[in-house]
């Protein structure tokens, strides 16, 4: 099991192919040589060329031993990549300068697209110095206001990453508001048959599922003790899922800048991993992300 972010960069096992979808970015293209330099991937550049090279110069980056396709639309960028992806060329994607829309429409292509599951959706890791072992939180960047159907598919992607990071069991806090089911709120309610779920064997044997919690409850043993919860996810979760977009992206950012922790950014349910990082991420960061696609593709 997998503790510590730093742990992601020893499963590197054989070099994987990352086809970086629009590289003409100064921090992407350093993130790509680092995790090169690694041992982590085989950078696959697509984007402009004239702008990646003279990116590359005026910072004194080497990208001279990447396979480079030139392709200055983003949407044939898009393309290009996700091919490589569905003809084994690539073994994951990394978002450059591009939006997430125009990628994700070439993901979904019927044709020659690369959905894998029912639902993508975004996993993010955390590190905080707070809690004893890593923190799964879906999906504070994707789906908006998943129902139901949706949240049993993004249990499942997470359990995808979990898995990937050689956890045996995934210990999943539905969140809500509070801990008791409320008609008012449909949080609780889905949390509440999520947990019913689990119970009559609806999810696989690895994952567990309790809620629904508040925030408090699902990473605090000594909550859980003070509100009489007896749980075997109560204070010990893995994975934080939230019932909106809103919920995610609040305590991401609230990890991030408050509380200094360190983070991993990915996009599951397609037949490869996704690197989806944020421009405001640092290197760092990017970096971490591209670790956390690569552990995933190991185990593809």
């Amino acid at each position: 099991m997998i503790k510590t972010i730093d742990e992601l960069y020893k499963l590197k096992g054989r070099s994987k192919k990352m086809a970086v979808v629009a590289c003409q970015d100064r921090e992407v293209l350093e993130a790509v040589i680092e995790s090169y330099k690694m041992g982590l991937t085989t950078p696959i550049l697509i984007g402009d060329k004239e702008r990646t090279y003279e990116i590359s110069k005026s910072y004194g980056l080497d990208i001279s031993e990447f396979q480079f396709i030139e392709e200055t639309d983003l949407n044939k960028a898009s393309e290009i990549g996700v091919k490589l992806a569905h003809d084994g060329e690539a073994d994951f994607l990394m978002k450059g300068l591009v939006d997430t829309s125009i990628l994700l429409k070439a993901v979904l292509n019927k044709e020659w697209g690369i959905r894998k599951f029912k639902l993508l959706s975004h996993v993010m890791i955390y590190q905080v110095d707070t809690y004893h072992k890593l923190l799964f939180l879906t999906d504070g960047g994707m789906n908006l206001q998943p129902n139901l159907e949706e949240k049993i598919n993004i249990i499942n992607n997470a359990a995808v990453v979990a898995r990937a990071l050689d956890l045996k069991e995934i210990k999943v806090a539905v969140l809500a508001a509070k801990e008791k089911v409320d008609p008012k709120m449909p949080a609780t309610i889905d949390a509440a048959k999520l947990r019913e779920m689990y119970l009559e064997g609806q999810f696989d044997k690895d994952i567990i599922i309790d809620g629904p919690f508040a925030l408090d409850l699902a990473v605090s043993k000594t909550a859980c003790e003070i509100k009489g919860i007896k749980s075997e996810v109560g204070g010990d979760a893995d994975v934080l899922l939230v019932p909106n977009i809103e919920m995610g992206n609040g305590i991401g950012k609230a990890i991030t800048y408050l509380a200094n922790g360190e983070s991993a950014g990915i996009i599951v349910g397609a037949k490869v991993p996704i690197v989806l990082t944020s421009r405001a991420d640092d290197n760092r960061t990017k970096l971490n992300s591209i670790a956390l696609g690569n552990a995933i593709a190991i185990n593809a």
